[in-house]
């Protein structure tokens, strides 16, 4: 074995004649143009095809959308390592909700995108719009709200939580643990997936022996934590029959919580929110909040924005349709086990 490789090594070394090397090397320069050439054109192939998409969301002044925001970046670098692009778009806020995302829809039209991730809050203003994106070749993908909806506007698949099933949970689990009438707090009033929610909270407290009233906000209290708290406060004093207050965000449970603390309830009265926070977290694990419902809001951005442009670049779809992210209730006994996610700025 080792005269072997002795012998090949002396033959490789041999010298060749210098008109061999001559003729040669202009052949090798002119093979290795040739490759270069043919790998900027697979390349520019490669990036003329490769996804530009526009995920739509919403406000930023929303900390809910900061997790979904995480989920997105974390999605771009994946998208953005196969040659494409990944735009973010947000509504201002909800005061004129309906609008603002049609025109979020028409602004990714105009950039001449190939795939939008968004989720269905307001059918009946939404789904024209992306019906008419679809008929333009534009790939629909949804995710948090609106699964229902996925046909009407030719949706790939939707990733998410069942608002209704959710909001059945909920409203399960207060009953059961007390609660025998339920406030549920309605922070942008015609939300439908707010509203399903609401819907589902009252569904599963019926089935245990509660009640529900329901409290929607004016829109414009949204971002206004002092104000909804006022508004929350008032109602917890015109009713002492109220025994339970289920928000249907994070934002708006550190609302309720200073609400029922400046009310003198909170020996009486106990604590719910769908969607999680560092906050709200901390609550529960001190006692003074008695459940979460997490839909991880992460896994639903992350999975829209990744699986719309894998469909965009590589044809793929998943068997699965819907892919449910919750619900999930996080309570005293598994809050440990959220706070290492939520301190990462994924839960």
């Amino acid at each position: 074995m080792t005269g072997a490789i002795h012998a090949r090594t002396t033959a490789t070394r041999r010298p060749r004649r210098g008109t061999d090397n001559r003729r040669r090397r202009p052949m090798k320069l002119k093979t290795l143009a040739k490759v270069m050439a043919t790998t900027a054109t697979l390349a520019l192939a490669t990036n003329a095809n490769a996804a530009d998409i526009a995920v739509i969301a919403g406000s930023a002044q929303d900390a809910f959308f900061n997790i979904v925001k995480k989920g997105v970046d974390d999605a771009a670098l994946v998208v953005q390592a196969n040659g494409g692009k990944v735009t973010y778009l947000t509504v201002p806020n909800y005061d004129n909700f309906g609008p603002d995302l049609v025109g979020l829809i028409n602004t990714a039209i105009s950039q001449n995108v190939q795939g939008i991730a968004i989720p269905i809050w307001v059918p009946d203003a939404q789904v024209p719009a992306l019906q008419e994106a679809a008929k333009k070749g534009i790939k629909i993908m949804m995710y948090n709200s609106g699964g229902e909806n996925r046909e009407k506007v030719s949706g790939i698949n939707y990733f998410g939580s069942e608002e209704k099933t959710a909001g059945v949970a909920g409203g399960a689990y207060m009953a059961k643990h007390g609660a025998k009438k339920i406030m549920c707090v309605i922070h942008v009033p015609g939300a439908v997936n707010l509203e399903t929610r609401c819907n589902g909270v009252e569904e599963g407290a019926k089935a245990n022996g509660a009640t529900v009233v329901k409290l929607p906000l004016p829109a414009n209290l949204d971002a206004n934590a002092a104000g909804t708290a006022e508004a929350i406060k008032a109602e917890l004093l015109k009713d002492p029959t109220v025994d339970a207050v289920i928000t249907l965000g994070s934002p708006v449970a550190d609302a309720a919580a200073l609400a029922i603390q400046q009310a003198g309830v909170g020996d009486k009265v106990k604590l719910g929110t769908f969607d999680m926070s560092a906050a709200v977290l901390g609550r529960i694990k001190d006692g003074s909040q008695a459940m979460a419902i997490d839909q991880q809001p992460y896994a639903q951005s992350f999975l829209a924005t990744t699986m719309l442009a894998a469909n965009i670049d590589f044809g793929i779809e998943l068997p699965t349709v819907p892919v449910l992210t919750g619900p999930a209730i996080v309570d005293s006994s598994n809050v440990e086990a959220a706070l290492g996610g939520v301190g990462k700025g994924a839960r």
